[in-house]
């Protein structure tokens, strides 16, 4: 089960990388940012949110061991991590936020605490 389990988190990791490595302009709108000047943006999309999450996808199944998944999970630590600090710094929309932060959240939570010996 948790072999099943980890196998989707990692999947879901390549997808939503994908949105952030193909597509930055969607991936900018639901994120409301907006370019200005420069095609910059899209780049930095293109690597953090995007092949990023790709390849920490991709490195949790080929290597398919208990710490690269726990890994994945402290990727999602440190991006849930960043939406709590802009809570609490630059008041976004809250429902947002939760949104995305809730299910990096989740992801973190049961990466990190299914592949760890405590």
């Amino acid at each position: 089960m948790i072999e099943t389990l980890n196998i989707i988190a990692a999947m879901l990791t390549i997808g939503f990388g994908l949105f952030g490595l193909i597509s930055p302009n969607y991936t900018a709108s639901v994120l409301d940012l907006t370019p200005r000047g420069s095609t910059m943006g899209y780049s930095e999309l293109r690597a953090s949110t995007g092949g990023l999450f790709v390849v920490a996808g991709i490195a949790a199944l080929w290597l398919s061991a208990p710490m690269a998944y726990a890994m994945l999970g402290f990727v999602y630590a440190g991006a849930a991590l960043g939406r709590l600090v802009s809570l609490l710094f630059d008041h976004p929309p809250v429902k947002k936020v939760m949104a995305y932060g809730g299910i990096e959240a989740a992801l973190a939570l049961w990466l990190i605490g299914a592949n760890l010996s405590f």
